[in-house]
């Protein structure tokens, strides 16, 4: 169990002021100057040294990511962008970050911008995050006033601006490449790469993308070290996370925890277990609604980490842990994540354009029990000809989880279309 004393988001939970003066109570601008004063190179190498990993999802290495940036200026500007486009369904652990600890990912935007080579960052936050945006604005005025952001930026002597933009809730939006593009004031759609945005990003300028918390994390990890990185149950993959636990558990909640974890750990002792007992479960989707779920029986020995769930062909994705008990009709909460994203897709490429509204129209009549049974496998070949053929991965967004319903629950499936067969109605 993560101990108190190693946590980075203090204030997760909204107990204390979100203001300026109760950020710096607890530790927060301490010493940001000193920081800035050891170099790009220093800060660098102590995230790469850290083993953080992207939060948003993806799971790369955020050092190397940032060692990606131009290390020598070509006269264009370079530019920090936060992604807090949070719209995967399920996922709410940036809001939190956002609404009472503002002031982390503030100093963690002057730090990394300094560490890029970047003057100006942007946070992209998403369209429905009303409160959100209002307490992370006060945060930034405040951090002005105080000489923390603008000319000479906490003392440090580097000039950083940095501006919130709101999103119109496109899910879309939360792909870095088609966030750039709504920050440039078009239509939300991904660019293709190359060019990645390090070299061609923001205006056609060198750009960082990041998530809110690979962000917000930074400023602590560089006070503590790379080596006092808590949480280091297993190689690479290092730190704490913010877990979103919702769904059929006694007490959903946020709650950051080291990485790798156990998923019955986090589910018992933060959510007071399963609604029902443990016995109840049906499934897990352990890292948001992109990921395909896993079932009861991988659950009790789950690890939550990227590589563990990577191996169990899922991931940890936002580390958005959705839980379901017997009561739930799994076929029709895959149906439900099928339909979000075919009205999601920005219709850009032909097989996530076409091929998502195939696939919610097939899990519809799944749902139903009105298919063959010859069309799952049908069902399960056309995902794999969405999987990995679009620019973004939307496609595989939409394509994994029904790959996961057909591989731990394809007995349900038939079931159902044997029961409709037999009795001329649908079985319940």
């Amino acid at each position: 169990m993560l101990k108190d004393q190693d946590r980075i988001f203090t204030n997760l939970y909204g107990m204390h002021e979100r203001s300026l003066a109760g950020a710096r109570r607890r530790g927060q601008w301490d010493g940001t100057a000193a920081l800035i004063g050891k170099g790009r190179d220093w800060i660098v190498n102590e995230v790469k040294a850290s083993g953080l990993r992207g939060r948003g999802g993806a799971g790369f290495p955020t050092g190397l990511k940032w060692s990606f940036m131009p290390r020598e200026s070509d006269g264009r500007p370079a530019y920090l962008v936060v992604n807090a486009d949070e719209s995967e369904p399920g996922t709410c652990k940036d809001r939190e970050i956002m609404r009472h600890d503002p002031h982390t990912l503030i100093e963690g935007c002057l730090i990394a911008g300094f560490a890029m080579g970047a003057h100006a960052g942007y946070i992209y936050i998403r369209g429905e995050y009303i409160r959100e945006r209002e307490a992370l604005q006060a945060a930034i005025d405040e951090a002005y006033e105080a000489g923390l952001l603008g000319r000479d930026a906490a003392g440090s002597g580097w000039d950083f601006e940095l501006y919130l933009t709101h999103g119109a809730g496109a899910y879309i939006c939360g792909e870095e490449t088609a966030l750039l593009e709504s920050l440039e004031g078009r239509k939300g759609m991904p660019r293709m790469k190359p060019p990645f945005p390090a070299g061609s990003g923001l205006y056609g300028c060198p750009t960082t993308v990041n998530n809110v918390e690979s962000i917000a994390v930074v400023p602590t990890i560089l006070r503590r070290g790379a080596e006092g990185c808590a949480g280091v149950r297993r190689p690479n993959n290092a730190g704490t996370k913010v877990f979103a636990i919702s769904g059929h558990v006694n007490n959903p909640c946020v709650v950051e925890e080291e990485m790798s974890i156990p998923l019955r750990e986090l589910i018992d002792r933060h959510c007071g277990g399963v609604r029902g007992g443990w016995d109840n479960l049906k499934a897990v989707i352990p890292g948001g609604a992109s990921v395909p779920l896993l079932p009861a029986s991988q659950c009790s020995d789950a690890i939550m980490d990227f590589d563990w769930l990577r191996e169990k062909r899922s991931g940890l994705g936002t580390a958005a842990v959705i839980v379901m008990d017997q009561s739930t009709d799994v076929i029709k909460a895959i149906w439900r994540r099928s339909a979000f994203y075919k009205h999601e897709s920005c219709g850009q490429c032909t097989p996530c354009r076409e091929g998502t509204g195939w696939m919610m129209r097939v899990m519809d009549r799944l749902v139903r029990g009105e298919a063959e049974i010859e069309e799952i496998d049908m069902l399960l070949a056309v995902t794999k000809q969405v999987e990995g053929h679009t620019i973004c991965a939307l496609g595989d967004a939409a394509a994994w989880p029904i790959q996961g319903l057909i591989r731990h629950f394809r007995d349900e499936i038939e079931d159902r279309i044997r029961g409709r067969q037999s009795y001329g109605v649908a079985a319940q």
